[in-house]
């Protein structure tokens, strides 16, 4: 059995997740999370500098204390893997807006009801991604030739997604929603945030309820192309938990941010196309080439920035009488 590297202790791991469910408790509770309200983009901006600035604390803070406790080179190497795996689900995760996106838009979701929702699909993607995190870390510590499949895996999932880059999938012929159509007695219309009403006694799940599915079974999707492109950079389950769900805390306000402006980074789903490509090749390189973890960081940075760059400087070209 290969043995996981870790340096978290009980405390750190403690601390993590109290600080993680005080966090939720203020949004739902003091900060009216659960409540309608159209988030503005002043707003969503503010949100997510919070986010990134809480990010940046959190990796600042674990390289003070592992500089303290074990020493500077341990500490930077691990804050290097903290922040390069964040990038990476950062950059990943803005795939996962633009199918919020367009499941929002099939039904139609006013933007006061879309907070509420998203709320709540944070709090699935925390539950499954905490779950498929020790998943992973188990099948890599027992077998660690999992690696590879990882790896192959994120290059076929990459060149996939290039190929199928414009490809819109029908939500209609979707075979969960139809599913869920054929099972459930489904309200016409919303009902304001309920997921679920009562009419003439009988219980009905409105639309809400169809998006908040739509919602978490798009998390999971992307949770498995997320997760295992992580492992490329690190595999202890503390930085790759910690990474994971900073990243997730700040999609909602990312999303209110981004979403007037999808069609504009037309050619950032290329750039994560290559992102996935470049981690699963760095993967099944790994017994012949290391290639180190800043060298990881900057080459994912520069393929962001480069897709974010060449979508401002070559707007997508409209077709006649399109409405785009």
């Amino acid at each position: 059995m290969n043995n996981i590297e870790s340096l978290a202790t009980g405390p750190m791991w403690i601390g993590f997740i109290v600080f993680v469910l005080i966090v939720l408790a203020l949004d739902l509770f003091v900060l009216g999370g659960n409540k309608a309200h159209r988030v503005s983009v002043k707003e969503a901006a503010g949100w997510t500098v919070i986010w990134i600035s809480l990010a940046t604390s959190f990796g600042a803070l674990l390289w003070w204390h592992l500089d303290a406790e074990v020493g500077r080179e341990i500490a930077n190497r691990k804050a290097l893997e903290f922040f390069t795996g964040y990038l990476i689900e950062q950059a990943l995760s803005v795939d996962n807006m633009f199918v919020f996106v367009m499941i929002f838009a099939y039904f139609g979701v006013p933007p006061e009801l879309q907070r509420r929702v998203l709320l709540y699909g944070v709090l699935g993607a925390i539950a499954m991604r905490a779950v498929m995190i020790m998943g992973g870390v188990w099948l890599v510590s027992e077998f660690r030739w999992m690696l590879y499949v990882f790896g192959i895996f994120l290059v076929v999932t990459g060149i996939k997604m290039l190929v199928l880059v414009d490809h819109k999938p029908d939500l209609e012929k979707n075979p969960l929603l139809r599913w869920l159509r054929s099972h459930l007695r489904i309200t016409p219309g919303f009902h304001g945030q309920d997921f679920f009403v009562h009419i003439d006694g009988l219980r009905y799940a409105t639309p809400m309820f169809l998006v908040l599915v739509m919602i978490e079974a798009s998390d999971l999707v992307f949770a498995v192309d997320s997760i295992p492109a992580i492992f490329a950079v690190t595999t202890d389950p503390f930085i790759v938990f910690t990474s994971n769900i900073f990243a997730i805390m700040g999609l909602r306000a990312q999303y209110f941010l981004l979403t007037d402006m999808a069609e504009r980074f037309h050619l950032l789903r290329y750039g994560l196309a290559l992102v996935l490509v470049f981690i699963g090749a760095k993967m099944l390189l790994m017994p012949w080439f290391h290639m180190p973890v800043q060298w990881s960081l900057s080459i994912v940075a520069l393929i962001v920035l480069a897709s974010v760059f060449l979508s401002i400087r070559l707007p997508r070209h409209r077709q006649p009488g399109s409405s785009l």
